[in-house]
């Protein structure tokens, strides 16, 4: 007879405790009446550009902090300290991806008492920061005309879980072959309630549009909490 043994799925196990962790972050927070607000891209997706523009936008109507995750260094983070904005470094330590309990450590360390709005600017790829919910009340996704209109077929699970799609650096569309229609049928395929911004976050084009969208966002969380 062969001995008995069990079979412990790690991976689930691990999933499950920290989707707990979201949940509880996510609780928190709104019970704290700050909106979280998870901004993904892969590298050079202008992920930065984007948060300073918002937060130059947005920062004289709320009160904005920020984490800004990388593997190393603090560059993101001293460019966005200029804006005023209240903003924490977060290491990973070589991990690709931000985990629920890692950011909330991050926002202990740096503080709501004084906030309405949090973003976090999360480390940059399109794989594991889509598998992995930190607790935000929206997801927003930065896809640049430069990468291709093809990664909604590519990467279906960040344009599934995001809550916002912003095609950025259409400025550059003369430049590229990028088909717009298609990149936005595919991602609209994924997830049909995902909203779209077209924009570039350089020139300011279409940023009005993106900005509306957060402070109908923020204004509804506000109203609802």
């Amino acid at each position: 007879m062969a001995p008995a043994y069990e079979i412990l799925e790690t991976k689930e196990r691990i999933l499950e405790k920290q989707n707990t962790n979201a949940a509880e972050n996510r609780d928190k927070l709104t019970e704290q009446g700050v909106f979280f607000i998870n901004l993904m891209s892969s590298p050079g997706a202008g992920k930065t550009t984007t948060l300073l523009r918002t937060i130059r936008t947005l920062g004289e109507k709320y009160r904005i902090g920020v984490m800004e995750a990388d593997v190393d260094s603090d560059v993101d983070a001293a460019a966005v300290a200029q804006t005023g904005a209240h903003v924490i470094q977060l290491h990973s330590s070589g991990s690709c991806h931000m985990a629920a309990d890692m950011t909330w450590r991050g926002v202990e360390r740096l503080g709501t008492d004084d906030l309405d709005v949090l973003f976090l600017e999360n480390i940059g790829n399109l794989v594991c920061p889509a598998e992995f919910d930190v607790g935000a009340h929206l997801k927003v996704m930065l896809l640049s005309v430069p990468e291709g209109d093809d990664k909604p077929l590519k990467y279906p699970l960040m344009f599934s879980v995001s809550d916002v799609l912003l095609i950025n650096k259409i400025d550059t569309a003369q430049i590229f072959d990028f088909d717009f229609d298609a990149c936005e049928k595919n991602a609209r395929e994924k997830n049909p309630r995902i909203e779209i911004v077209r924009m570039s976050a350089a020139t300011g084009e279409g940023f009005d549009d993106f900005i509306s969208l957060l402070d109908r966002r923020i204004r509804a969380f506000k109203e609802n909490r």
